[in-house]
């Protein structure tokens, strides 16, 4: 009778838990296999700062400093840089330097042709010619009453302006002259030398 019961117990515990084991998990190959496996979950990755409470506003005082909430910097001042190169005149180019001063000695030519008009103006306004002409012409008058040294007429505006004209001219071809020669004369020094170095600064 116990043998039976104990039979009869076993085949109903065994029935039991083959049927709890198809109900929650697969039979396969006469093994029981149980589904464990939880279904996946969303990825969050973690923050740097812990989000401030509802109650406490960014930037308020040791509430938010308890947040963690990272305040702006203030932006940093930078002094300004000078950047600097150093560079060196190898070679002037003699037809530009011929250019260059040809037309610099006709500007300074025309500027001393109007320079000399304007004064000869100014000293003819106040009267120094007529002054000291008359004190020429009396110390060069002869005994025999003839007329001394006339220097009114000698120094009128046309002849005085003649006279400044050709002195600019010549200047013109004397300093177009001089500079074409003088770059001529740099290049040789500079392919011995290595020219003349400067220094080129930029302020940011």
């Amino acid at each position: 009778m116990s043998g039976a019961t104990g039979a009869a117990d076993g085949t109903g515990r065994t029935g039991g838990s083959h049927g709890s084991a198809n109900i929650s998990g697969q039979q396969q190959g006469g093994h029981t296999v149980t589904d464990t496996r939880q279904p996946p979950q969303p990825h969050h990755p973690p923050s740097a700062y812990a989000p401030p409470p509802p109650s406490a506003t960014p930037g308020s005082g040791p509430s938010a400093a308890a947040a963690g909430v990272r305040r702006p910097r203030p932006a940093a001042r930078t002094a300004p840089r000078t950047r600097k190169a150093r560079l060196r005149v190898a070679k002037a180019d003699p037809w530009s330097v011929m250019k260059v001063s040809f037309l610099l000695s006709i500007a300074l030519g025309i500027c001393t042709i109007i320079a000399v008009a304007v004064l000869w103006m100014v000293l003819d306004t106040i009267g120094v010619f007529s002054t000291v002409g008359s004190t020429i012409s009396d110390a060069t008058t002869s005994e025999g009453g003839k007329g001394g040294f006339d220097l009114v007429s000698f120094l009128s505006l046309p002849r005085v302006l003649t006279f400044t004209t050709v002195i600019a001219v010549i200047d013109v071809v004397l300093a177009t002259a001089l500079a074409t020669l003088g770059a001529f004369i740099y290049n040789l020094s500079a392919g011995f030398v290595g020219g003349v170095e400067l220094t080129l600064a930029e302020d940011e």
